[in-house]
C-alpha cells in the first residue's frame, strides 16, 4: 500500500492533466467536427466517468447549436430509440474495452450513423480521436479531462465561441494553480458519508467527484444535482456526515447555498469549494476541469489518510471478468 499520496500513480496522473489539456487544445479535430456538422441529432454515450464527459459534452455542443443529447451506454445499447439516418454518435471509452460502449459503437456503425469515438492512445479504430496513454491508476483522472478538452474543441469548431484554444489553455493554467494549492483545508473527512452538491454543470462534477472519492478513498460518497438532493436524498444525512457545496454562487436560484444552511441546522458538517485565480473566469463548462482536479486531489488525500491504495479500486468479486464482459457485442 502506498506510504504517501505523492508516491501513487493517481498523483502522477492528476499532475499530468494540465499538459494534456494544453496539448489537446491545439489538436486537429476538423475531420471529426465535419462528421458531426449537419447531424439531425448528436448522441453522446459513455459509462461511469465517460458518462459524465458525455453530459458536459452534450451541454457544450448545444452551445454550438446542435441537438446534442447524452445517455448511459447501457441505456442506449438496450433501451434507446432506433438510430436515424442523420444521427451522429459520439462514443466515449478511454480503454476501448468497456462492454456497453463497444456495443453502442457497433450499433452506430451498423446503422450507418456518423460515428466518432473519443478514446485512448493505441486504439486502431479509424474514427477515433486518441487522447492520452492508458491510465496508470484505476481511479481515472487524465482521460476524463482529456475527453472534455476534445469535446470543447469539437464544440468550438462547430460554432461555440467559448471553447477555443485560448480558453482551454486558461483551463490548463487553472489546473496548474489547483495542483499547487488545491484549497482543501476546510473540507473535513466525514465519519460516515459525504454528499457533494452542485447545480447545472457543477451537478455533473459533483457526481464525478464523488465517484473519485469512492474509488480512491473507499468512502461512502454520492454526488447530487441540488434539486435531487432536496427531493428525498437528504433524508439519511446527519451529524456523522459531510456536505460539500460546489460553487454555490453559480446557482441562480440559490438552492445550493440554502441546502448548506439546512444541512448545518441538521448537524451536518458543511464545506464549500469556490473558484479562485484563473478558474474564476472560465465559462461554466470549462470551470469543471480545475474543479474536478480539486476533487481528485481530495480523493487522493483522503485515501492517504485512510491508508487506502487509490490505484487499485476494483477488487474481490467486483473484479470478476464475467461481470465486466456483460453487455459486450
Amino acid at each position: 500500500m502506498p506510504r504517501t499520496f505523492q508516491e501513487t500513480a493517481l498523483h502522477r496522473m492528476i499532475h499530468a492533466q494540465a499538459e494534456a489539456v494544453d496539448r489537446l487544445a491545439e489538436a486537429d479535430l476538423s475531420a471529426a467536427a465535419e462528421r458531426l456538422a449537419g447531424a439531425g441529432r448528436v448522441l453522446l454515450l459513455g459509462t461511469g466517468t465517460s458518462q459524465h464527459a458525455a453530459e458536459l459534452g452534450a451541454m457544450m455542443l448545444t452551445h454550438a447549436g446542435l441537438d446534442a443529447r447524452w445517455s448511459t451506454a447501457a441505456q442506449f445499447a438496450r433501451w434507446g430509440a432506433p438510430l436515424r439516418t442523420d444521427d451522429a454518435v459520439v462514443v466515449i471509452t478511454h480503454t476501448a474495452e468497456t462492454a456497453f460502449a463497444l456495443r453502442c459503437r457497433e450499433q452506430a456503425l451498423a446503422a450507418g450513423a456518423r460515428t466518432v469515438t473519443i478514446t485512448g492512445v493505441g486504439t486502431e479504430w479509424p474514427e477515433a480521436i486518441r487522447t492520452v496513454a492508458k491510465e496508470q491508476s484505476e481511479t481515472y483522472t487524465v482521460s476524463y479531462t482529456a475527453a472534455l478538452t476534445v469535446l470543447a474543441g469539437l464544440a468550438h469548431r462547430l460554432g461555440a465561441e467559448n471553447y477555443g484554444p485560448e480558453q482551454l489553455h486558461r483551463a490548463a493554467g487553472a489546473i496548474r494553480e489547483v495542483c499547487q494549492d488545491p484549497g482543501l483545508d476546510e473540507v473535513a473527512l466525514p465519519a460516515r458519508a459525504l454528499a457533494v452538491i452542485g447545480a447545472g454543470p457543477w451537478g455533473v462534477t459533483a457526481r464525478e467527484g464523488a465517484l473519485k472519492v469512492r474509488e480512491a478513498a473507499r468512502i461512502l460518497a454520492e454526488g447530487f444535482e441540488a434539486e435531487l438532493y432536496l427531493h428525498g436524498s437528504a433524508v439519511p444525512f446527519g451529524a456523522a456526515d459531510g456536505l460539500l457545496l460546489l460553487e454555490p454562487d453559480a446557482d441562480p436560484d440559490g438552492l445550493v447555498a440554502a441546502l448548506g444552511e439546512a444541512a448545518e441546522e441538521e448537524g451536518v458538517t458543511v464545506g464549500t469549494l469556490t473558484a479562485t485565480g484563473a478558474a474564476a473566469g472560465l465559462p461554466p463548462a470549462l470551470a469543471q476541469l480545475p474543479l474536478t482536479v480539486r476533487l481528485q486531489l481530495l480523493a487522493g488525500h483522503w485515501a492517504a489518510l485512510r491508508h487506502q491504495n487509490p490505484d487499485v479500486a476494483i477488487v474481490g468479486a467486483w473484479a470478476k471478468t464475467g461481470l465486466w464482459s456483460l453487455g459486450a457485442p
